[in-house]
């Protein structure tokens, strides 16, 4: 226990929300009083919430093998620089906790660590290696979402069956609503300003860097920027965003939704990151992807390059779910391949124009569905391999043309078998939670897969509000 540990809120505050982030980036955890969370330095919970599915079932290949099925306790330690005032909720706080303890002893006479299952731990594990080589990343967020309401078949021309969702109405008995894409419309914007506002107000008190929105290129789709920062910061905003922004929706009387691909005609929802890194050591020009004069550094290719190679036993990350390969296959600037390329939004690994300090990639790959911290995790931890092994070998971008080489895979089950069988992403997040990650995706594919309709019967009833 840390005997400096403080809890320095408001005396408005009466409890603390103590939350972490499960594989699929849900917030689970609990709500305490303030005494007991200071005796605690967090709180406790059961261990079962890291071996369960989003719809909680229970993995027979994670719940004994890896996660015990006494289920333990979790002492879940608060991380006191995330602690802040939930919005609109002066008498409670809210903490992102990291989950520690020993869990149990496998079959092998190996011990498994609570950490051991957490993605903020693993990326922990990855920014302390880049750390060890005297750099940092800044990182910032592209994260779009839907704003719909379930087709109930009064006001709509489809069914309900082919057309599950509709546009979100903007406020209830609005005489206005969009009834096809309407790309960068600001009027359609300013429709949704409470929501909007309300988003921002939340933002601020939960310190995340939003800077501003657009439309985007779907049906009723929407976009949040962020400002540029580190790494961990960034991934615990996303993390929080995405409740956010459902719980915002549905005080207005909607749904924000953060599933893949819910309109079959136009684009789905990603969550693109770009990266840059910095040198830590004080020199004049920190800067790693470009020299002074504007020219991109080896390091630029080096880094690309990991990532690139790395990208195929990814893809389970990036795109968690069998709704996700819908929105990889039916393309529209969400590339079936590792394709590299300068200005063009139809790569996966995109160099946009700028600055030289501002010299940086964009993975596109990434859906709005995935794990913020798992995602930038095996993002960063390819990238450093790659500057590593550059430094050795000079590594090279694979050209856009080998389409074989670059090829993803077009399915959950295949990215899930990419995914166990790598040894770079074992490396990455570490064995058991890439074992504990599997046989969670598996057991939700063989869920969805037994239903008539999945689609309808799994994706829509639980990615719609749950992704």
């Amino acid at each position: 226990m840390n005997p400096s540990f403080k809890l320095t809120l408001p005396d408005t505050v009466e409890r603390v929300e103590c939350v972490l982030a499960d594989f699929t980036s849900m917030a689970r955890g609990k709500t305490v009083g303030v005494a007991d969370f200071q005796s605690m330095q967090g709180c406790r919970m059961s261990s079962a919430v890291l071996g369960v599915t989003l719809t909680t079932g229970v993995p027979s290949d994670v719940m004994g093998p890896i996660v015990p099925t006494n289920f333990t306790d979790l002492h879940m330690v608060a991380d006191m620089s995330t602690c802040t005032l939930r919005p609109g909720r002066p008498q409670e706080a809210t903490v992102i906790c990291d989950s520690m303890g020993v869990l149990h002893t496998a079959a092998n006479g190996e011990h498994i660590a609570a950490t051991d299952l957490s993605p903020r731990s693993a990326l922990k594990q990855v920014l302390t290696r880049l750390d060890t080589m005297g750099l940092q990343a800044t990182v910032a967020p592209e994260l779009e979402f839907f704003l719909l309401s379930r087709n109930t078949g009064d006001n709509s021309i489809h069914s309900a069956t082919t057309h599950p969702v509709v546009a979100a109405s903007p406020w209830p008995g609005a005489p206005v609503g969009e009834v096809f894409t309407e790309c960068n419309s600001v009027e359609r914007c300013a429709g949704f300003d409470a929501f909007f506002d309300d988003l921002y107000a939340g933002c601020n008190t939960l310190g995340i860097p939003a800077t501003g929105h657009a439309h985007e290129a779907s049906f009723s789709q929407f976009e949040l920027n962020f400002a540029p920062g580190p790494v961990l910061a960034q991934a615990d905003a996303v993390f929080r965003c995405k409740r956010l922004v459902r719980e915002v929706a549905a005080q207005h009387g909607f749904i924000g939704s953060f599933a893949p691909k819910p309109i079959d005609d136009d684009p789905g929802c990603g969550m693109h990151w770009h990266i840059s890194l910095q040198h830590t050591d004080g020199r004049a020009w920190p800067h790693v992807f470009a020299n002074e004069q504007g020219d991109s550094a080896p390091e630029l290719q080096h880094f690309i390059a990991g990532m690139q190679r790395q990208t195929h036993s990814a893809m389970a990350i990036f795109a968690p779910y069998d709704m996700s390969y819908e929105r990889i296959n039916h393309s529209d600037a969400n590339p079936t391949h590792a394709t590299v390329g300068e200005e063009d939004r139809g790569v996966a690994l995109r160099v946009p124009l700028s600055s030289a300090a501002a010299r940086r990639v964009e993975n596109r790959l990434p859906g709005g569905d995935s794990n913020p911290y798992l995602t930038l995790a095996a993002m960063l931890g390819s990238g450093i391999d790659g500057l590593e092994e550059g430094q050795q070998h000079n590594l090279h971008v694979i050209p856009n043309d080998h389409t074989e080489a670059l090829r993803l895979p077009s399915n959950l089950p295949q990215a899930l078998d990419a995914l166990r069988a790598s040894a770079d992403m074992r490396r990455h997040l570490g064995s058991h939670l890439v074992d504990a990650y599997v046989g969670i995706k598996r057991h939700e594919h063989a869920e969805r897969a037994a239903l008539a309709n999945p689609r309808l019967e799994w994706d829509f009833r639980h990615l719609l509000h749950l992704a």
